[in-house]
């Protein structure tokens, strides 16, 4: 499916579930493939040892078609009464279809269900194009802080996060989707 074809059909139907260490060979091409853009970065924006790491810490939701088709996935944790989300990914050819609104929406709503007031995400400036992303997500700028990565910036580049957030009022964003949960996988 081209990005066009993608922005002018139907979203496909989503199913975002837990990743599990068994879906890491899947997770690091499409992250990797999605942050392709970066090419401000040395090397990929992946490999196998992060996000079996970041399944240590937090969650990393993984959004499939009906088919069993990974389109995206979104990183999640818990700070407190605070909830952080990180490398949003979706599958470039369905890039622009609606489903990053969708996976962030289910992130959001399992971050309340977790206790979460409010959610923050950092942002590339690398990435101009991003801001007004989440802006439209209902996010606004917070602040800056340094750029940390495990791959270095090639050389001459200048970088820093911008810190976004939201506040997580309300009822739940009903009828987006859900969160499938084996019964090994259990809300913190």
């Amino acid at each position: 499916m081209t990005k066009q074809a993608a922005s002018a059909s139907k979203p496909p139907p989503l199913r975002v579930r837990l990743a599990t260490a068994a879906d890491v060979p899947r997770l690091v091409p499409l992250i990797n493939s999605a942050f392709s853009i970066e090419t401000f970065l040395e090397g990929t924006r992946t490999d196998g040892d992060r996000p079996a790491a970041m399944m240590q810490k937090g969650e990393i939701l993984l959004a499939e078609s009906g088919a069993g088709q990974l389109l995206g996935c979104v990183y999640s944790e818990v700070r407190g009464v605070r909830g952080y989300l990180w490398q949003l990914a979706v599958d470039p050819a369905y890039q622009g279809a609606g489903l990053a609104r969708r996976i962030v929406a289910t992130a959001e709503d399992e971050l309340r269900r977790q206790g979460c007031e409010a959610v923050d995400i950092t942002v590339l400036s690398m990435r101009a194009e991003l801001p007004a992303i989440y802006r439209i997500f209902g996010y606004v700028e917070t602040g800056t802080e340094e750029f940390h990565s495990s791959q270095p910036l090639k050389s001459g580049v200048k970088c820093h996060c911008i810190v976004m957030s939201k506040q997580l009022l309300g009822v739940l964003a009903a009828g987006v989707c859900g969160i499938a949960r084996t019964k090994t996988q259990n809300p913190r």
